[in-house]
């Protein structure tokens, strides 16, 4: 009936995809149309086992155990081998090119909600793999308490109330705030963006024990998630790891 009552409703009112503003067609991911949700530009292939990083170049591969005790290979980037990120492992599930960008566009700042479903589901088509058994919670990042009512919404928890669903575990947005309001990291350089989110979060005590998963839209220098870590890391949890959507290359 669901099927039957969406194609009446595309033939009396064309739904158009956010980002090219096509109708939606074959292979549609709602409400993104086929053609962007094939066109993004998916990670696969080799990464930094630590922040995800695609590979260029990399150091030579090492024993080394996931915090839930499986062992694996660990190959590190050049900067996670000198200054280690306070997160366990990070993963994207995309570059930030459009399509995608312009999609993260559409929800961030377009308010297009509906976006928080394709683009949860393309986290647990690329990342979900890599999730450990015996993560407890999903953490959204925080935004400032007046930046989320001038938006009306905050994309992260948006995001992690979806993969929930696809993950299976709770989410706990209250497990990590914000100390105090920040400029918009869109809007700082890269050593700006790390002095910016300095001391910014504050977790709950009942982080104390627990493997948490970090959910946030993009990775851009990393500062954002670092800090999360940091924040949940100093509280107590076990270990921290981080996914987003999208990460800048």
């Amino acid at each position: 009936m669901r099927s039957w009552a969406t194609a009446v409703l595309d033939l009396l009112f064309p739904a158009l995809c956010p980002v090219c503003q096509h109708p939606l067609a074959v292979g549609r991911r709602d409400p993104l149309c086929g053609a962007c949700w094939i066109a993004i530009a998916r990670l696969h292939g080799p990464c930094c086992s630590r922040c995800g990083l695609p590979f260029f170049t990399f150091s030579p591969p090492e024993a080394g155990n996931l915090p839930d005790g499986r062992s694996r290979a660990t190959v590190l980037c050049a900067a996670c081998t000198t200054d280690p990120p306070p997160y366990d492992w990070a993963r994207a599930a995309g570059l930030y090119v459009d399509p995608l960008r312009a999609a993260l566009h559409a929800f961030k700042f377009h308010g297009t909600r509906a976006l928080a479903r394709p683009l949860a589901e393309l986290v647990i088509e690329q990342c979900g793999r890599e999730v450990p058994a015996d993560v407890d919670a999903l953490v959204p990042v925080p935004l400032a308490p007046a930046r989320e009512r001038q938006r009306g919404f905050n994309q992260a928890g948006l995001l992690a109330e979806r993969l929930a669903q696809g993950l299976g575990r709770p989410v706990k947005p209250r497990w990590l705030r914000r100390a105090r309001p920040t400029p918009p990291q869109s809007e700082l350089g890269a050593a700006e963006r790390w002095a910016n989110v300095r001391h910014a979060f504050r977790a709950a005590p009942a982080v104390v024990g627990r493997y948490l998963l970090v959910v946030d839209d993009v990775l851009t220098t990393g500062a954002t998630a670092a800090e999360c870590a940091r924040a949940l890391r100093a509280a107590g949890a076990r270990a921290v790891g981080v996914v987003t959507v999208a990460r800048v290359v």
